[in-house]
């Protein structure tokens, strides 16, 4: 049986919300930040402000920059944890088979559906419609015979739109696809890719698989299966968390070493320890990591594999970590734990960085 899975990605969620519930910012640029001054970082932003260069993750500082006119108001995150309950609840209309990634995406496999005769296409199509009634938000849809096509497909006639890929149409949107769609192929890689001559999936098909391992490993199969069209994950309908973290963005940017080893341990290792806490009564930490944003914006992450919380070891790691920057100054430091999958992993691993 062919499968049907569609992709819902609500339009700008958190800036729509904030325009929603004071229409005074409407056909204005706005973004959602986490702070009311210039060192904070967007959540995201309209696309009105899009236009103007403005992204999500970007630093307030460079954003007003690029929009001197740039409306930005604090986030409600409660606010958005009530509308993603309710959008949840009209998801559940069609399919108890969700795969929630965020608070404003999600997967569906409507392969049983029986409503609209079963038609992926027109069960979307009333979702968004729904999302749209009840609460005056928009919602784009992609619909695929498998998850990976259908993210992609959400993206293509945003805002406020759909794109089906039937099975016979997955070769050829595949072959004109640009790999920097594909997910994990971020900038960086993309360009490594482009040196090679791979930038779209005719590339890749042009080449043979064993090839595409030698050069990328990994990254080289998960190519070589996504321009095959090729992606066999069921949605997941519960999701076990992988990691937890503590971060902050410096008011002033510290130049210090100590400083910064001072401040991870009098703060930062505390408060992750309490946030971890309940975590920790059923499974084991499995590594230990920091990570660092430099004022240049460019960050870097140290993880070591390791069975408890251990200041030397986070030490050890934020050293590392600077090194990596040259000097440069920090405007953000974070740590955080992996958790194992396994409740009794209790035994120390090897240096795997």
């Amino acid at each position: 049986m062919v499968k049907k899975f569609i992709h819902i990605d609500m339009d700008a969620f958190f800036v729509s919300v904030e325009i929603r519930d004071n229409p005074t910012l409407a056909n204005k640029p706005v973004a959602v930040g986490g702070k009311s001054d210039r060192r904070g970082v967007l959540s995201t932003c309209n696309y009105i402000a899009r236009e103007y260069g403005v992204g999500s993750a970007m630093a307030t500082s460079i954003a007003l920059q690029k929009c001197p006119d740039l409306i930005v108001v604090p986030g409600r995150m409660d606010v958005y944890k009530q509308i993603s309950v309710k959008i949840r609840a009209i998801f559940e209309k069609y399919t108890h088979l969700i795969e929630p990634l965020s608070l404003d995406e999600a997967f569906l496999d409507v392969t049983e559906c029986t409503l609209f005769k079963g038609s992926a296409t027109l069960i979307a199509d009333q979702i968004r419609q729904e999302i749209f009634d009840e609460l005056n938000l928009t919602a784009s849809a992609g619909i695929a015979p498998n998850k990976f096509l259908a993210k992609i497909a959400s993206d293509e006639n945003k805002p406020n739109g759909q794109c089906v890929i039937t099975p016979d149409q997955v070769g050829a949107f595949v072959e004109k696809m640009s790999l920097s769609k594909i997910p994990g192929v971020g900038k960086v890689t993309f360009e490594k890719l482009k040196a090679h001559g791979l930038e779209y999936g005719r590339d890749v098909i042009a080449h043979d698989k064993s090839e595409l391992i030698h050069k990328f490993g990994k990254l080289g199969i998960s190519l070589w299966d996504k321009c095959q069209g090729i992606d066999n994950r069921e949605v997941v309908t519960s999701r076990v968390r992988k990691s937890v973290g503590v971060e902050r963005t410096f008011a002033q940017d510290f130049h210090s070493s100590e400083e910064m080893n001072n401040y991870m341990v009098d703060n930062l290792i505390p408060e992750l320890k309490k946030r971890s806490a309940s975590y920790l009564k059923t499974r084991t930490i499995s590594k230990l990591g920091v990570k660092v944003k430099f004022n240049d914006f460019q960050q870097t992450t140290k993880e070591f594999k390791y069975h408890s919380f251990d200041e030397q070891v986070f030490n050890e790691l934020l050293h590392e970590a600077l090194a990596r920057g040259e000097g440069k100054s920090v405007r953000l430091l974070g740590v955080h734990i992996g958790l194992s999958d396994e409740p009794d992993e209790h035994h120390q691993f090897e240096l795997g960085l």
